[in-house]
């Protein structure tokens, strides 16, 4: 059964800004669809009763928003006549034009960096390994005035290749889209942040000494857009302008514009409206982190959510967002694919997890097992997680696996390898049995560590002795790491303006999963890669190529993908109502999964040389 589907039934971290950009055009489109061999798909349409999500224990159950009051979240109601009258007057301030609040006065917008060259430059040096720790250059260069997003080739490869439902502009005066026939289409949360970038791009004209003389930047007109596109254009250029004035150090500039962005956005409002409520929270942090005022919104600078210890506690939202959202069920079934291809005839199997969380991907992993008892007897599943903290939690997802896996007649073992810090991790720790098949699975494992980078080589290392027959590596494939707050604002700006979009797709307006996942985890996280620099600065993530280097770096060779493996994939964004807006392309031999064509995660298996 090697390739069927199983059944159910020196190196630079921080990425390089001109090949590894959201624009580079070098990846193959996936054609989803691939049947592989005959006969050899059972895949998701045959679970029936005895597979699947819904099929989980209890103890893995999808909880709805009415069971929400157990998640430790708390919601307050407001006045009915007090949220109508909120809203009428957000209405009105829509309306008007943003002359009329006299707040763009007097700023300007420069169109052009002297700083430009040595920006590329900066960005050219970075990653340089200095005894395995990578120097965070955002720090080592303090005090150095950072280029304005108007000087970047970033924000302009973002706006360049828009086109909205195949229409040209009409001249270089005018963004305006062709009249079309399907009037139901409108633009996507992340076209709305382009459009918005192009329109920026051109509100900055001809410069003398690197300072813009126009006076406003909306100079613009627009056909083609309905008057909600409009007005979602409008704001979100607002808040790129707020982040330019941020980036030169303009705060009381930037403080104007983002009390403009306060007044056109919300937490509850259109997708467009709350990316901007969120991204001028970050931005107005990042000032009184760099300036040490408080503003009457200050946010006190509080503390991240503990990400990973609410994805192993069973968190309702975590769940409820597993189900609604198709990526992390088509990187685990891709994923676990692949691992049932290379243990297809062991007798005894290791996974190595180096992420564990709430487990829910081992009941994948079991059922595929449990499939194939007639064929091959498995005499163990083992699997031993690794972690630094809330050894009760994942104590926790072991007793779950274990009953799960007793469901089904799989042997299962589960045993937890805990240590202080993963510098101390050693092979000795690990129950090893000769005749075992070892698999490693590093889900979203390696990231919080790209501060310290010999973290990950002492855990290669490891492996290595360990000699597992294949790792599986799951990331977010997006570059928050730049140490130039301008290129890191534009990344992390996107790739949430997708994922806002998605949520809105996948999930009600009214849902309080919606509002926890927003406001305590993607807030959280848009606040600490925006405001915060160096040690404080938690959320990083790169893009693959990044990964794919650091990982030749530790003598592994990247494997190839399965069509089987890429089946799965794409059948399982069949099983979505959403799954025609997320794609699926080839970075070499890795699978990345994308919304609406912006990559989300990546998906790639490697070997030891």
């Amino acid at each position: 059964m090697g390739n069927d589907v199983f059944s159910f039934g020196d190196l630079n971290v921080y990425g390089a800004p001109d090949k590894l950009s959201s624009s580079n055009n070098e990846f193959e489109s996936f054609d989803g669809g691939n049947k592989g061999k005959a006969g050899g798909f059972y895949g998701v349409e045959d679970w029936g009763e005895t597979g699947g999500i819904d099929s989980l224990p209890s103890d893995y159950g999808f909880y709805g928003d009415a069971s929400m009051g157990a998640s430790g979240f708390s919601f307050f109601k407001q006045d009915h006549h007090h949220q109508l009258q909120q809203q009428q007057q957000q209405q009105q301030q829509e309306q008007l034009s943003f002359i009329e609040y006299g707040l763009l006065n007097g700023v300007s917008f420069n169109a052009q960096s002297p700083l430009i060259q040595a920006c590329f430059d900066e960005i050219a040096e970075l990653g340089g390994i200095n005894n395995g720790v990578y120097e965070d250059i955002g720090e080592a260069k303090k005090g150095k005035q950072y280029p304005g997003l108007s000087s970047l080739g970033l924000l302009n490869n973002y706006g360049n290749g828009f086109k909205r439902l195949n229409g040209e502009r009409k001249s270089d005066d005018d963004i305006t889209v062709s009249d079309t026939k399907d009037e139901d289409r409108k633009l996507s949360t992340e076209e709305v942040m382009r459009v918005a970038g192009e329109m920026f791009l051109k509100s900055c004209g001809q410069t003398i000494d690197g300072i813009s003389g126009i006076d406003h930047p909306f100079g613009l007109s627009f056909s083609g857009f309905s008057d909600r596109e409009t007005r979602d254009i409008e704001l979100a250029a607002l808040l790129l302008a707020a982040a330019e004035k941020v980036g030169y150090q303009q705060y009381e500039s930037a403080s104007r514009l983002l009390k403009q962005c306060d007044y056109m956005s919300s937490k509850t409002g259109n997708p467009v409206q709350r990316v901007v409520y969120y991204f001028s929270e970050a931005l107005r942090e990042k000032i009184e982190r760099e300036t040490g005022r408080s503003s009457s919104k200050s946010l006190k600078w509080k503390p991240l959510c503990n990400y990973d210890t609410e994805m192993t506690a069973l968190n309702p939202t975590v769940l409820a967002c597993h189900g609604a959202f198709p990526f992390g069920q088509v990187s685990q079934f891709a994923g676990i694919q692949a691992i049932v291809e290379n243990v297809a005839e062991a007798n005894k199997v290791h996974i190595i997890d180096l992420a564990i969380k709430n487990g829910i991907q081992w009941t994948i992993l079991i059922q595929a097992l449990a499939s194939r008892q007639h064929e091959y007897r498995l005499e163990l599943l083992k699997i031993t997680a690794v972690a630094t903290e809330a050894k009760d939690l994942i104590d926790g997802t072991g007793k779950r696996l274990s009953s799960f896996a007793q469901s089904l007649g799989v042997p299962f073992a589960f045993k937890v390898v805990m240590v202080s810090d993963m510098l101390d991790l050693k092979e000795d720790f690990f129950e090893l049995d000769a005749e075992e098949t070892i698999v490693a699975y590093a889900a979203f494992a390696f990231r919080s560590m790209l501060v310290a980078p010999n973290r990950i080589e002492n855990i290669m290392k490891v492996l290595r002795v360990m000699n597992p027959c294949l790792m599986v590596v799951t990331e977010v494939e997006a570059n928050h790491n730049s140490p130039i707050f301008v290129n890191r604002f534009i990344e992390v700006l996107f790739y949430f303006s997708a994922y806002f979009d998605c949520i809105a797709t996948c999930m009600e307006q009214d849902s309080k999963n919606r509002e926890i996942l927003e406001s305590v985890f993607f807030g959280d996280g848009i606040r600490n890669m925006v405001a915060a620099e160096g040690t404080d600065r938690k959320v990083r993530n790169v893009k693959f190529d990044v990964w794919r280097a650091f990982f030749v770096r530790y003598g592994m060779e990247e494997a190839e993908l399965s069509m089987s493996s890429k089946y799965q994939a794409d059948l399982i964004l069949k099983t979505f109502a959403c799954g025609t807006c997320c794609t699926l392309d080839m970075n070499g031999k890795c699978l990345l999964v994308g919304w609406k064509g912006t990559p989300m995660l990546s998906i790639s298996v490697w070997k030891f040389l």
